[in-house]
């Protein structure tokens, strides 16, 4: 009966929630692709997985460089990375219950007696007594107590295999999100130092009309204003740009004073033109912050059957030898033997209800974590149509700024051919490469936007650390 017993675990065994049937992200379906033309157009793999090194799609090798740098010295990832080993030490600790407890032990006595002995010691004589003994007990896990406990400690280390992925993960996002984004502000930045160059180029020239008595001084302080705006407009553009430059030295692991950010372009940074989407079904098995859910999910159930087991019997057998002698040369006599055996039971009779309201605890405890598990899939299904989305609008505003430049790029080109032929004031010319330059900053925002999106896509869909050897290895798996 007791062999019998010894194969069951109290409380109920763990059911992985099951996949998602849908193949689709949102009732529109998946936009199979976007873009304005062939060079920028991309497509979506339906049902692929996100490659490993996600971001090389990107083909920048100062990124690539800055994420070799990251991955090797990001703090945040060494953290997830100590807690990781933490909690797989904790789990072996754990399974040590499983084996018999063998302890070993010597004392030695020495001591008055002042009262009548019921032996051979008389009144008032000195005692020594030296014990040497070897005791073993084990516990028996009838009820699956302690297996639901090393249990509990083994989801404990999937959730944080699943958290250092999720770090790593993120860690990558934000270097590339990061890495366009510097390079978006630089070039946004010279841009607007050329549209004031040239707006000041038209003060100018507005004020010598002014003097010539060929415009009134409103259309000055109209022009004035217009440039004072403009000049206003580049501070919080440079500081954008130095914060993204320190953030992205904080994610590689060092001080903004002792880590000099690559010569990044936005130019030299290609938008992926073959974008994978997972189908909702892979998409709970890859994605981090759902497996780590799913882990918390598994240790609440765990401690329901830990819960139960401790409202049942518990065994356990325990046994010593040694011996035990007024002095220490005769320890080792035969005649000095101790020896015992023993087997106890314990049975919890009244507590108070305390072990009946922690079982209640621990089933609220597992529905809570199947309530946060859902809602975990639920957003993480969301960003990603919000991101399929964003993607196609993103294309529809990408198509709008190169029509926009293309445009004032034509514009700027007859005003001067114009202005050569005599036909145009220079006045107009300034006027026609404003409005260009203003196109041009419009156009390097919705590519940086359409970049970033993109990326947010990968990290979304898991980034395709399954298949990556490295990441595995930062995370623990085998």
């Amino acid at each position: 009966m007791l062999l019998m017993l010894s194969g069951c675990s109290a409380g109920p065994d763990f059911v992985r929630p099951a996949e998602p049937q849908g193949n689709r992200y949102d009732r529109n379906g998946t936009p199979w692709h976007n873009g304005a033309s062939p060079d920028s157009l991309q497509r979506f793999a339906e049902g692929a997985e996100p490659s490993p090194h996600w971001w090389r799609a990107f083909r920048s090798k100062q990124i690539d460089s800055v994420m070799t740098s990251a991955l090797a010295g990001n703090p945040g990832l060494q953290s997830a990375q100590a807690s990781l080993r933490q909690s797989q030490e904790n789990i072996k600790a754990g399974a040590g219950i499983f084996f018999p407890q063998v302890n070993a032990s010597l004392q030695q006595s020495r001591g008055n007696s002042t009262t009548a002995g019921s032996g051979s010691v008389p009144t008032g004589s000195v005692i020594n007594l030296s014990t040497l003994t070897a005791s073993v007990s084990y516990a028996l896990d009838l009820f699956g107590g302690q297996r639901r406990t090393v249990e509990g400690l083994r989801a404990q280390v999937d959730q944080q295999q699943a958290l250092t992925l999720g770090t790593w993960m993120m860690l990558s996002g934000n270097i590339v999100n990061t890495s366009i984004a510097i390079a978006a502000y630089r070039e946004e930045i010279g841009e607007l130092e050329q549209l004031i160059a040239i707006e000041k180029e038209q003060l100018s020239i507005a004020e010598n009309q002014y003097r010539s008595g060929l415009t009134d001084y409103s259309a000055v302080l109209a022009m004035k204003s217009q440039l004072e705006s403009l000049e206003a407009s580049l501070p919080p553009v440079r500081r954008s740009l130095s914060q993204s430059e320190h953030l992205l030295a904080t994610l590689v692991g060092k001080s903004p004073s002792e880590w000099q950010v690559p010569e990044l372009k936005l130019t030299e940074i290609a938008l992926p033109d073959r974008l994978p989407l997972s189908l909702p079904s892979e998409l709970v098995r890859q994605r981090p912050d759902i497996l780590a859910a799913e882990a918390q999910l598994h240790a609440a159930n765990a401690n329901i059957g830990i819960a139960t087991a401790a409202m049942l019997p518990s065994f356990t057998l325990t046994g010593n030898y040694g011996r035990s002698s007024g002095s220490m040369d005769k320890l080792l006599d035969g005649s000095n033997l101790v020896w015992g055996i023993g087997a106890g039971v314990v049975q919890p009779l009244f507590n108070g209800g305390t072990l009946a309201a922690k079982r209640r605890a621990a089933i609220a405890g597992r529905d809570r974590s199947l309530a946060d598990y859902r809602q975990t899939v639920l957003s993480a299904f969301a960003q990603v149509a919000d991101l399929l989305r964003a993607l196609e609008e993103d294309a529809n505003l990408a198509r709008s700024r190169a029509r926009a430049v293309n445009d004032a790029g034509l514009s700027l080109k007859l005003i001067q051919t114009r202005y050569k032929a005599g036909l145009a004031d220079y006045l107009q010319v300034i006027m026609a490469d404003i409005q260009y330059r203003q196109s041009r900053i419009g156009q390097i925002q919705a590519q940086a936007l359409r970049l970033q999106d993109s990326a947010a896509l990968y990290v979304a869909l898991g980034g395709g650390w399954q298949h990556d050897h490295d990441a595995k290895g930062k995370a623990g798996l085998k």
